[in-house]
């Protein structure tokens, strides 16, 4: 029996090897330590289409099943395979977190830059996309730090008070930036104990991370590992929702619990294992037969020969509404960087906080209907115009009602403020930390989000009781009766 266990691995491994590209001198000379050291990381770049497919054979691939956009290799790759030397060496003046690691100039983080070598029209396309700007758009907006600083910082009881303390660095790292992003930087250098002795290595602040919005240490934004996890970078992986749910789970952002529990949720639940997640390009009704965030927002979708929708990595391309985030749903900005954007008020808001939108940052009435029609091109390769146009009418109408409850808190708030009950921005003060401000805050971050999603995906029951309608509606009286009694309490 172990005799022909052993055959059936020797066999296993000969297959293997049959089937790899050629290595490069470099690549071979990094696998030979860490198949030892990192055994893990080598058995998942084995299994990739990296280490199966030279730059030179990805061009050779008929345009549509082509997953290579540069018009020719990164000199001297086209014959080998993309391993570590192709990846972990690359541009080494460019990256400050390059060092000296066995006679090579080695860096840790692998970034966009680096990956445009290969896939320049991926990499341009996240850069113009909210994800790759997600880090800027967060911590450099004064507004949104002070929510971050409201959840993430320690509060103390004293004197009789709660006193709320800036949060630090490694909270929020674990915490909004987790997903957001980091700024990883280079801060000196240690020598650590190897299997190969001691060693020297970059010590990095903001690290590890893979927030999709990362500021990388050679200034580039973005991490192609946050849906193409390393060292597989599987498209497999990144098609799945489960992927996704890693920032778009909770009820700020439901989009993974909603899906799962919509009618294509439980398609995909019910047949994901029939399904082939490695074709490209991706054909409705013979590769899957209903759509994941994927399908909707990114790869390139078929129908035999008709293309369908084209493959894009901005991933706002499809999608007419800002749904989430923010206090209403508006159009998509126009630029995917929105630090630059003010309202009347000079609040970095695109909308007022009354609701009227920020026309000027926004894209227009024919840019939203040409954004609505490539997504019912999706729609429309399984279901009829109607019933396409019969779903749009509902989401649409879900952006209003939800935007008119949004109102109505705001305007509470508002009162608030002016009846000196809460503080607010023109008192100087946070307008996220007191109780009738957390509850505004929970009606558009949570509630109104929640219906939203609903409405766009189909999961019917997360726009009504699961932190939908229902919530929306409580939370607004409670908002009220909170206010008329500090109005009552006050001497």
């Amino acid at each position: 029996m172990r005799s022909r266990v052993l055959f059936f691995a020797g066999a296993l491994l000969a297959a293997s090897a049959a089937s790899a590209a050629p290595l490069s001198g470099d690549t071979e000379a990094c696998i030979g330590c860490h198949q030892e050291v990192t055994p893990g990381i080598v058995a998942d770049w084995r299994a990739s289409r990296h280490a199966r497919v030279t730059p030179a054979q990805a061009l050779e691939q008929a345009p549509l099943a082509r997953r290579f956009s540069a018009a020719e290799p990164p000199a001297g790759t086209a014959a080998t395979a993309v391993g570590c030397a192709e990846c972990h060496t690359r541009n080494p003046d460019a990256h400050p977190d390059s060092f000296e690691h066995n006679g090579y100039r080695v860096h840790i983080v692998v970034s966009p830059a680096d990956c445009a070598g290969c896939h320049p029209q991926e990499r341009d396309e996240f850069a113009q996309n909210l994800m790759g700007n997600a880090y800027g758009n967060l911590v450099e907006n004064a507004l949104y730090r002070q929510l971050v600083e409201s959840v993430n910082g320690v509060q103390t009881f004293e004197g009789g008070k709660l006193v709320a303390h800036a949060p630090d660095d490694l909270t929020n790292a674990d915490s909004c930036l987790a997903c957001h992003g980091t700024r990883v930087e280079v801060r000196g250098t240690a020598a650590r104990d190897t299997a190969m002795g001691e060693m020297d290595f970059p010590v990095l602040s903001g690290w590890p991370n893979q927030g999709v919005g990362r500021i990388n240490p050679d200034g580039s934004a973005g991490a192609c590992t946050a849906c193409h996890t390393r060292h597989q970078f599987s498209i497999e992986v990144a098609r799945k929702p489960y992927t996704c749910s890693q920032c778009h789970k909770g009820p700020d952002v439901p989009a993974y619990p909603v899906y799962m529990v919509s009618k294509h949720g439980n398609i995909y639940d019910s047949l994901e294992a029939k399904w082939d997640f490695e074709a490209v390009p991706w054909d409705a009704g013979k590769h899957f037969t209903a759509p994941t965030c994927a399908t909707c927002h990114v790869s390139l979708v078929t129908r035999g020969a008709e293309v369908i929708a084209k493959r894009t990595h901005r991933m706002n391309d499809r999608l007419s509404w800002r749904l989430f985030g923010l206090v209403y749903a508006h159009p998509h900005p126009i630029s995917a960087d929105t630090t630059g954007i003010r309202n009347r008020a000079g609040l970095p808001l695109p909308t007022e906080l009354t609701g009227e939108p920020v026309e000027e940052f926004l894209i227009g009435a024919e840019e939203q209907k040409a954004r609505r029609e490539a997504m019912m091109a999706v729609c429309g390769a399984c279901h009829s115009r109607q019933w396409a146009e019969g779903h749009f009418a509902r989401l649409e109408r879900a952006v209003e009602t939800t935007n008119a409850m949004t109102l109505s808190a705001t305007q509470l708030l508002l009162s608030a403020w002016e009846k000196g009950l809460a503080g607010g921005p023109a008192q100087g003060a946070s307008p996220f930390d007191e109780a009738i401000e957390r509850k505004w805050v929970r009606q558009w971050l949570f509630y109104a989000n929640s219906i939203r999603f609903a409405s766009s995906m189909g999961g019917a029951d997360y726009g009504v009781f699961a932190n939908g309608r229902f919530y929306l509606a409580e939370n607004l009286r409670e908002m009220a009766d909170w206010l008329e009694f500090l109005e009552h309490s006050r001497p």
